[in-house]
């Protein structure tokens, strides 16, 4: 049986986008930077969902407690805005996902911790801005996930209650953040996931392991 709901909020990276070619290109311009040959993108693909301190950790082998992390940061984050869209794509099979919402009239948008420094030209760089009905980045609300702080405000610019919103993430955060907001959540297997609990261990409403359950999910197909 379908979940009901009114709208579909998403996680953006590892859910709705692959990100991880660009994100790890970054690292890999710092190592060229240092004379370091490439790491393969599989090395940082599983902690492209943690951002800087995940592709730092894989890179240069520096961690928030280092005295030069924040320096580091500051030179990653650069390196990735230069990217950005260079190899980014929505994930293939999420495209008939959007599209069925849409045929539907079901309002999605999308809920990142991403800062609108690089999710808002993500997001109008693969032609998501004028489809999505509400964007909100990691600097937009108080507090980033796992707080609720983001997803109510989803809700909110939707003139939703929460309880009508589903939530699909590839992170422990998100389920965590969509739980504490009162959203349906599901897991979404096909993303990043992390290096920490199993997905299963995560306490999910539902577990997709591919878009086209989403699709079953959510009455779509």
């Amino acid at each position: 049986m379908a979940i009901p709901h009114h709208a579909v909020l998403f996680d953006l990276d590892g859910t709705l986008v692959d990100s991880a070619p660009d994100l790890a290109g970054a690292g890999n311009d710092l190592r060229e930077q240092r004379g370091l040959p490439p790491r393969p993108l599989d090395d940082y693909r599983p902690l492209t969902g943690t951002g800087a301190r995940g592709m730092l950790s894989i890179a240069l082998d520096s961690r928030p407690e280092h005295a030069d992390f924040e320096a580091l940061k500051a030179e990653y984050l650069d390196a990735y805005a230069r990217r950005l869209t260079q190899l980014s794509r929505v994930f293939d099979d999420m495209h008939a996902v959007l599209q069925a919402l849409e045929r539907r009239g079901t309002a999605w948008g999308i809920v990142t911790n991403k800062h609108s420094r690089f999710a808002t030209p993500l997001v109008s760089g693969l032609g998501l801005d004028q489809r999505c009905a509400v964007l909100v980045c990691g600097d937009s609300a108080a507090r980033a996930k796992p707080h609720p702080d983001p997803l109510l405000l989803a809700a909110d610019q939707l003139g939703l209650a929460p309880a009508t919103c589903i939530y699909v993430g590839d992170d422990l955060r998100d389920i965590q953040a969509g739980r504490a907001a009162g959203m349906a959540t599901i897991a979404a297997a096909w993303g990043y996931l992390g290096d920490g609990a199993p997905i299963g261990h995560w306490g999910a409403d539902h577990l997709a392991q591919s878009p086209s359950d989403l699709l079953k999910l959510l009455g779509l197909d």
